[in-house]
């Protein structure tokens, strides 16, 4: 493993939907997610953490360093007993503080989603608790959304009893087109921090970049539609504390609709453009 950043970064991310669902809202009967009081459609934190995680384990698969602790069919408490064994406990033990956060570094060494969002490990083997340097919030339309439920018919049926109605109705809920900001934290800190430092590194981030990138190249279902990444801006500190506010950055990258867009119908509807004439000093931008 390479060394931890020592930069601290903001980014904000832009990707889009046609035709799909972006992110249902099983309070809603899986309609695609929308803020009740203006209409823009949202996009949860931990749906982007999810495609991050599914891309990290595509590209790595089980490579030391690499694993997924969040994983369809993999109990938590069951990398929790594994950590255990790997630093010399009995499973069961009540171990103390400093076993804990012996613990708590397997846990980030061994697991990339760990050492980069952080987790809870207090349940079952303690392995304790870790802050992880990289945040996502939640993802906001540039546009109010229009939500579109679409009758399907399915030419089978699902019971036998049912076998004489020959077919079945079906809904699926749509986003004809929307544009989505993303914003998200690096922090340096919460990364090389002697003691509770994850080991988040270099090497990690790059994944990290190219993964925002490809977020759903490997992803397609017929719920979602075509998603695809548009524009990944990064903000690079010149050191791990940052050379400025966070907002102040995001606030430079603008998003506008162009006026024969109405409504907007793909992305080439709209323009991004950054102030980099007032990008503060010490702060260098790229862009993918």
């Amino acid at each position: 493993m390479s060394t931890p950043i020592n930069n601290r970064y903001e980014f904000v991310l832009l990707y889009d939907v046609e035709n799909g669902n972006p992110n249902g809202d099983p309070d809603a009967g899986n309609m695609p997610r929308i803020d009740p009081e203006t209409g823009y459609g949202l996009v949860t934190d931990v749906c982007l953490k999810r495609k991050i995680r599914n891309y990290i384990e595509l590209v790595k698969g089980d490579a030391a360093g690499y694993r997924i602790y969040i994983k369809e069919g993999t109990p938590l408490n069951q990398n929790h007993a594994e950590a255990y064994v790997a630093i010399g406990l009995k499973t069961g033990d009540t171990a103390k503080l400093e076993k804990v956060n012996e613990a708590r570094k397997w846990m980030c060494l061994n697991f990339f989603d760990v050492r980069t969002f952080g987790a809870v490990m207090s349940t079952g083997d303690n392995c304790g608790q870790v802050r992880g340097p990289v945040q996502i919030n939640f993802s906001r339309s540039i546009d109010p959304i229009i939500q579109q439920e679409v009758t399907i018919t399915r030419q089978t049926v699902t019971k036998i009893e049912d076998a004489e109605k020959e077919r079945t109705m079906g809904r699926k809920h749509i986003v004809p087109y929307g544009l989505y900001r993303a914003e998200g934290y690096v922090s340096a800190k919460l990364a090389n921090d002697s003691t509770k430092g994850t080991g988040f590194s270099d090497e990690d981030l790059g994944l990290l970049w190219e993964a925002l990138v490809n977020l759903f190249e490997h992803d397609r279902s017929a719920a979602r539609g075509k998603m695809a990444t548009r524009k990944l801006i990064i903000f690079k500190h010149d050191s791990d504390l940052g050379n400025a506010p966070a907002h102040k950055l995001f606030d430079l990258v603008k998003v506008s609709k162009k006026a024969d867009a109405n409504p907007p119908r793909n992305f080439n509807d709209y323009e991004v453009s950054v102030n980099i004439a007032d990008l503060p000093t010490g702060v260098t931008l790229i862009e993918k």
